[in-house]
Parts: C-alpha cells; structure tokens; sequence
C-alpha cells in the first residue's frame, strides 16, 4: 500500500510522487530488483493485489533515480479501462506534450530514442496485451529506456525479468515466541507498529503485547495491505481484540475452495472484514465512489454518490469516516483536496456495486456529473476562474476519459459525448491532451452525423486542433463543412468560428491578406453574438497578421482591443498570448523594453499554468529581441532553451508557423555575431537547463548567468558550488575535487557544469578568473 501526494512540483527529472508514510523493509528485494534493472531492460514485479509490488517498484525508482539522465517516470494504469489509450496516458506520464498529428505511439517512439529513462509501469495486469505490445516497441525504438512494470502476472515478451513479490517475512511464532528484540527485526511487525503509530501515537510493541502482535502478523500472511488495513483497527480495539477478531473472520475461510492461495483468501477477508466494520452509509459510499477512475473531490462525491440511502449533506462525515478506516486516501492538489482508493479496494468495491444492481445507474450518474462539469468549465473559461478550471480539469482526466467512453459506448449517448469533447476544448489545448481531444472528436463525428448545432461546433474545435497540430488539409476540410452547416442553420457563432480559422489556415499558406479578410469576418461575427472567447481570439491572430504585413498601427490597436476585453473579464490566458502577440509588433518597431515587459508577462502567466506552447511563443520574442539588443550569449542561451521546448511539444512554432522566418533570422544574426563554436557552446548550455531554471533564466529572475563582458555581481553559487569553484581554482582535477569532498566523480563534473552554466563560461580557466576577481572585490 502506499500513499502519496501531487502537491509537490516536478522537473522534467522527476516523475515520482513523494512518499508520505516511512518505507519499511525489503532492502533485499530492493537491492535485487535494482541489480536485475542494471542487466535487463524490462523487469516486471508479479504477485498478488495488496503484496507490495507499487511500493517496491517507487522506492527501487527512487533509489535509481541518478542512473537515468533524463528521469523516472511513473505511469499509473489503474484508473484506465481502454488499452487504445495506454500511449497517451503514458505520454501524459512522461510529461510529453505532442501538437503533431502523429500516432501516440510513434511520438513515444520518437522522444524516447535517445533518452535515458526508467519508466514505471503500474498496475498492467489488466491491459497485458497491450503493456507487452507496447513495451516490446519502445524498448526496440530506445535503446537507453528501462522499463519496470508491476502485474498480477507477466507481460511474457522475449528479454523480460519477472520477480515474484512475496509477503513481508514473518517472525517465527511456533513454540517460543522470539526474543523482543529480534521481533523488532522482522518486517511485518516494523510495518505494523510503525502504521499503528499513526493512529495511536503512543503505541509500541512492548513485552506485554509482542506476542499477540506476532501472531496478528501471521494471520495477515505478511501481506502488506492487509497490515495497514489492520493497524488501523487498534484505533477502536486492543491488540487482543483485534487478533480475536481475526481469528473468528478467518475462521470462516476453512469452507471455501482449496484452490484458493490463502494469501488471496486473506486479503479478501479482511476487505471484508473492512467491509462490515463500516456502517451501512459507509459501505453504500464505498461502492459508489468505486465508479470514480483516479479520484474525485467533494462536489462530485456529494452529487453522485447521495440519494438512495445517503443524504447529500451527510457525504462529507462519511467520506471522513472512510478516510479515518483507510478506505479512501486524502490527497493535496494545489490547495484542493481530492480522494482516491487503493486499486485492490475498489476492485472490491466495483463487485459489490455490481452484484447491488447499482453499477449501470452509479455509471450514468457519474458520466452525468461529468458532461454537466465540462459544460460549466466552457461557460466560466473565460473569466477569472479560468486557470482554476484548467487545474481542475487536469486533475479530473481520468474522470472524464471514463465518462467520454460511456458516452461513446451507446449510440444514443453519442451526441452527448460530441457535445462534451467540444465542452472541452481549452482542456485539450492547454494540457497534455491535445491529440487525444482530437481523437474524442473524431470519435463523436464518425458516430454522430446528426446536421445540427453540436456537430457543427465540433467541427471547428476539430478544426482548431488539427491546425495546432499542422495538419492544414485536414482542418479546411472540417472548416468547409462547419461553414456549410453554420449557413444552413443560420448559425453566426459557427460561422465567425469558421472564419477565424479559415484565416489561420490561410496564414499557414502565406497569404496574409487573405487571412486579414477572414479574420475581420470573424470579428464582426463575434461582436454580433457577443462571444468574448472569439472575440479576443480573432483579435489576437487579427494582430498578428496585420504586425506580419506591416500595418504597425492596426496591429497594436487590434491588441489594445483584445486586452481591454480580457481585462474586463477578468482573464487570463488570452490576454498572455496576446500581450506575446503584442511583444512581438513592439520588438518589430525597435521598443524592444516594452516588447521585454509584454513577453516577461506573459511567459509568466504560461510557466503558471504549464502551457508549452505559451511559453515556446514567449521565450522566442525573448531571443529576438535580445538578438536584436545585442545580446548574443543570452539569444544563443534562449535558442537553446527553445530547442528543448519545441522537442517537448513536438512542433516548433506551434499554430504559428508565419512566424518562422523571425525564428531564422534570429539564428543566422547570433551565429554570426558569436562564431559557430561558441554559438553552439551557448545553445548547449541553454538546452541543458532544467525547465525550471531555464524558465527563470528567460524571466531574469535570478540574473546569475553574466553574459560576455558583463561586471561580475554577488555569487549565484550554492555553498557546495562555490566550494568546488575554490577547488578548480587551485587547479584540482574532477577526480581530485571529488576524493577531496567525499562525493562521486560523477557528481562533481555535474557540479561543474552547473557552475559553468550559471555563470555563462565556457571553460575551468573562467571559473577560476571568477574566483580570483571575488577574492580581490573581497579584499
């Protein structure tokens, strides 16, 4: 069992959540699985529900995480009931965010090929055929990648290493009961004690009670799971009590099938010894919220889950009390809080909703709650809730996956799941999901063919997305029958829509002209419906465009318009691609402080709320216009930086494709102002940033890296890496530096390049020019 939280970020190294309660044990197997990962490139951990094999796969990810330059990625399958998924949700793992029209599996293909990743695989037991087919591919594509998986069995493809994961050992409880001291040693009484401290502070295995302890661990078999669910009765009851309760459950085993493991037999019994002890509101909420994939937060516990036995206004104490039997897991996201069940837990609980008759009513309330959410997040996006709508709609994607499946499941639910995968349509631009928003709509216009107002606007959403993705052809296809049907019925929000986006196709084709046309077609559709979303699109791409052709005045006015709009509404994301649109037209007229202003701003808005594309588009202005400025180390830095943004998003200049020839010139201009070798020593450095600090380097946060020339300023160094600049000083090698602090050589060269790229130097002799011009500012 583990327990987990997503309140702290992740660098694009990082893909493990941290660990909230103590790891206890299986150093062995942790030490086993580690060696197995440094010999094979796929090692599945096999055993049954409750063992472990999550837990032991993390803490071996964690252990391991130098290992693999380019991270440790977890991938949670629990939660996904469609193996045609299973490459986008690994892509959302790992962070990789694709504007393409490319297959899912090809992009993984393609990011993963020269990196060197450990990708944990959890929960494959039920999508085995397509985990297998999906780990043979990539580990033939990425000859650096590792894959751990954990199954109730193995993938079974050529090369993979399956380790049996066995219960936690027990101490010998036949005859004399071990020594005190040497039960402390055993695992399974370590797990439990330390798990009943957190629920009796003051408790301990003491020689009054360590001999009823032994045998409670014994009748659990070692089954993690089953501890944790345990200790948490010592709340209400003794240690005796709960070690006769035991007894009497288990009891009841000694009639049932003999081919049943009795490890399997145990955790089902004390699931449903969990089961019993809830009051019957708790056990009727427990079924029902196993309906919920991922999660789910209050509101949707409340709205789904009351009626029929629970009033709405008692939801809150029992998802409390669940809580308290460790039933539900209490997460923090971003301030919110959201709860999610253990996967073996709601296996249990999808049974027993099931043989209830409440599985296919929870389901379609729960599909219900959900397109009734992502209609409420299209009427408020534009607004000052927006970016709390994004966030919350990210957290809920495993939710709202489920409840597009069960709409497209039907063909009379069809339209319904059209309607919410265009509802959804900022949710898919400003995450992970672009091309599997494209997928849902494509989905729901195949299966709902319906000449109507809902088909129509899923048209130019589709659209939209297809031209994100550069797939121009695709999207004037969708665009002319979205006009066709938008004429037919009279429909001037499609057809301003349709304009708008015929216009960016046109800008895709290099007729600038053209594209203004529609775009001003666009914009008195809008005005007329009173739409501010398209509105403030239209003007951002209208501002663009005349800036493109060179209609300076129009442009700004054009912006100043669309501000004024998004201010009034109080938004966000809009008025930051359009104060970048903006920066653009002021670096074109050599203001290139305000054209500063408007791009800082807006790639902090973009960094907020994690939109790659945004920041893309923001830290391009920043390279032209320091290009511009003279500032060649620092264009060459930001080029660099871009290099590994638009590798992440697949698709440099994403929907701006006019703009590329900027991107050239910016290029060509610092090549030659800085010389080919020290124009691509800048760009590695750049490239070789961690997002974050990339990110705080293109803001001029922490000002440490000097360009050429510039007067040395306070140390940007941490204390161990101004340690190290002392140690290259004195002319120490890497080799050296790292016998003479006790750290690996490996380490200290990573310490150096930190420090190199910090500082903006190229070579060991800078660091320790640097050195010296402090010890004489000391002076």
């Amino acid at each position: 069992m583990t327990a987990v939280t997503t309140q702290t970020s992740r660098s694009r190294h990082d893909g493990l959540p941290a660990e909230v309660t103590s790891f206890v044990g299986r150093r062995h197997e942790v030490a086993d699985v580690k060696h197995l990962l440094a010999a094979s490139r796929l090692v599945t951990l096999t055993g049954t529900g409750g063992v472990g094999k999550t837990r032991l796969a993390l803490r071996v990810g964690q252990e391991v995480r130098r290992a693999f330059r380019d991270g440790v990625w977890l991938v949670e399958l629990a939660a996904l009931t469609s193996p045609d998924m299973l490459a986008d949700v690994v892509a959302e793992a790992l962070e990789i965010r694709d504007r393409s029209a490319s297959r899912p599996v090809d992009v993984l293909r393609e990011r993963l090929r020269d990196r060197q990743t450990l990708i944990v695989l959890d929960n494959c037991e039920h999508l085995l055929d397509a985990c297998a087919v999906l780990a043979e591919t990539l580990l033939r594509a990425a000859p650096e990648l590792r894959i751990l998986a954990t199954s109730r069995q193995a993938l079974g493809i050529v090369g993979e290493h399956a380790v049996p994961v066995q219960p936690l050992p027990l101490p010998d409880c036949d005859g004399v009961v071990a020594p005190l001291e040497a039960l402390l040693q055993a695992e399974a009484v370590r797990l439990f004690a330390e798990r009943a401290r957190a629920v009796l502070p003051d408790f301990a295995v003491t020689e009054d009670n360590h001999e009823v302890i032994c045998r409670i661990v014994h009748r659990l078999d070692g089954l993690p799971l089953g501890i944790e669910l345990a200790a948490v009765r010592l709340r209400a009851l003794s240690a005796q009590q709960l070690l006769d309760r035991l007894d009497d459950r288990f009891r009841l085993l000694t009639a049932g099938s003999r081919a049943v493991l009795p490890r399997h037999q145990t955790l089902r019994a004390l699931i449903d010894w969990s089961y019993a002890l809830c009051s019957d509101e708790e056990r009727l909420l427990w079924r029902r919220t196993s309906v919920f994939a991922g999660g789910l937060d209050l509101e949707a516990a409340e709205t789904v889950c009351s009626g029929g036995g629970i009033d709405r206004r008692d939801v809150v104490d029992l998802v409390i009390g669940l809580v308290d039997k460790c039933v539900l897991i209490r997460e923090d996201h971003r301030g919110a809080v959201r709860y999610r069940m253990l996967e073996t837990l709601r296996e249990y609980g999808r049974e027993c909703l099931a043989d209830s008759g409440e599985l296919e009513p929870l389901r379609e309330r729960h599909r219900g709650y959900y397109r009734a959410l992502a209609h409420r997040a299209r009427a408020e996006v534009f607004g000052p809730g927006q970016v709390d709508w994004f966030r919350r709609l990210q957290a809920e994607h495993a939710n709202l996956r489920t409840a597009l499946e069960w709409s497209f499941a039907a063909p009379e639910r069809a339209e319904d799941g059209l309607s919410m995968a265009t509802d959804l349509l900022y949710h898919w631009i400003t995450s992970y999901y672009l091309g599997e928003g494209r997928g849902w709509l494509e989905r729901g216009l195949a299966l709902d063919r319906e000449p109507d107002s809902v088909r129509a606007r899923a048209l130019w959403a589709s659209a939209w997305l297809a031209l994100i993705q550069a797939d121009v052809p695709a999207a004037c296809g969708l665009l002319g029958e979205a006009r066709r049907l938008g004429g037919r019925l009279g429909d001037d929000a499609v057809l301003g829509y349709a304009a708008l986006f015929e216009g960016m196709a046109a800008m895709w084709g290099g007729r600038a002209e053209e594209a203004i046309g529609h775009y001003r077609q666009a914009l008195e559709r809008h005005r007329g419906t009173g739409d501010p979303a398209g509105l403030a699109l239209t003007l951002i791409r209208l501002s663009l465009a005349y800036s493109f052709v060179g209609r300076s005045g129009e442009a700004v006015a054009a912006g100043e318009e669309c501000l004024a709009v998004c201010e009034s509404y109080g938004e966000g994301w809009h008025k930051a691609y359009m104060m970048m649109a903006l920066g653009v037209e002021l670096w074109r007229q050599g203001e290139l402080g305000r054209a500063t202003e408007m791009a800082r701003v807006s790639l902090s808005f973009n960094r907020s709320l994690g939109d790659l594309a945004g920041i893309g588009m923001d830290v391009e202005v920043l390279a032209w216009i320091a290009a511009s400025g003279g500032r060649h180390q620092r264009a060459a830095r930001l080029l660099g930086v871009l290099e590994t943004v638009w590798a992440a998003m697949g698709a440099p200049l994403s929907g701006y494709g006019h703009l590329a020839g900027y991107h050239e010139e910016c290029v060509a201009r610092t090549r030659k102002a800085l010389g080919e070798a020290a124009f691509a020593a800048a760009v590695r450095r750049g490239a070789a940033l961690p997002r974050a600090e990339a990110l705080a380097y293109a803001l001029q946060e922490d000002r440490p890296v000097r360009e050429a020339g510039e007067k040395a300023g306070p140390a940007p160094l941490t204390r161990r890496e101004r340690q190290i600049a002392e140690l290259v000083a004195q002319g120490l090698t890497n080799k050296e530096i790292a016998a003479s602090l006790v750290i690996a050589q490996r380490t200290a060269e990573g310490h150096i390049e930190h420090i190199l790229t910090k500082l903006g130097f190229n070579s060991r002799a800078q660091i320790a020019m640097w050195v010296g011009e402090r010890g004489r500012d000391a002076g």
